[in-house]
């Protein structure tokens, strides 16, 4: 069908450069007025799923173990009824796309390692209104959630450093910057990551936005 006011959309995004791949993807509202014009449950779905994902990025430093990136997101996302895919999960990308470690964004045990300065990998958690449970239509490649309702999901190409962690697909003074941005209770406007490096570059994006007014 068409897309019509109100609607929630995903636009995941790859590059390939010199040899190494990139994978990114981020929400959007569909208005022709402004993005805050949506229901509060609308609101919550994309707030709540913004928030957990941040929080499970800022986990990320060396000698953490991969596995325990699932329990931070189901822990935020269950008080809310929400529920978070296990079909479908996170990964290793570099000089080949799909790569270990898999990353799974629910309470697990998997023995898939520690963090190492080096590593880079994927968050990208798909949080539900309803059942997780996806159905793949016959074109063998769309797939939707059992009973109809809703997903929102969010994703970073992550570099572990020696002192924390940065997003290679993060955004720039130039980048769009949406209410779950804005509103989020875990960090203001654009997430870069948890290094030296990324906090500077953050600040400087951040004072431009409260400059012109955006923040």
């Amino acid at each position: 069908r068409k897309l019509r006011e109100g609607d929630i959309v995903n636009i995941d995004i790859t590059s390939y450069v010199d040899g190494y791949h990139g994978d990114c993807s981020e929400m959007f509202v569909v208005s022709t007025k402004n993005e805050n014009d949506v229901s509060a449950k609308t609101k919550q779905l994309l707030q709540v799923t913004y928030d957990c994902w941040i929080k499970s990025m800022q986990f990320v430093v060396p000698g953490k173990d991969y596995k325990d990136i699932g329990a931070i997101i189901e822990d935020y996302i269950v008080p809310y009824g929400y529920s978070t895919v296990r079909n479908f999960c996170g990964h290793g990308i570099g000089s080949v796309f799909h790569a270990n470690p898999n990353v799974y964004h629910y309470r697990n045990s998997e023995p898939n390692g520690q963090m190492a300065a080096g590593h880079t990998f994927t968050i990208e958690p798909m949080i539900c209104e309803g059942t997780a449970r996806c159905i793949t239509w016959p074109d063998n490649w769309t797939a939707t959630t059992a009973d109809g309702k809703r997903s929102a999901q969010f994703e970073h190409t992550l570099l572990v450093t020696k002192d924390g962690v940065e997003a290679l697909t993060g955004k720039t003074q130039d980048s769009m910057v949406h209410f779950w941005e804005k509103e989020s209770t875990i960090h203001k406007g654009p997430w870069l990551g948890t290094s030296a490096r990324a906090k500077e570059e953050s600040a400087k994006i951040l004072e431009k936005l409260q400059k012109d007014g955006t923040l």
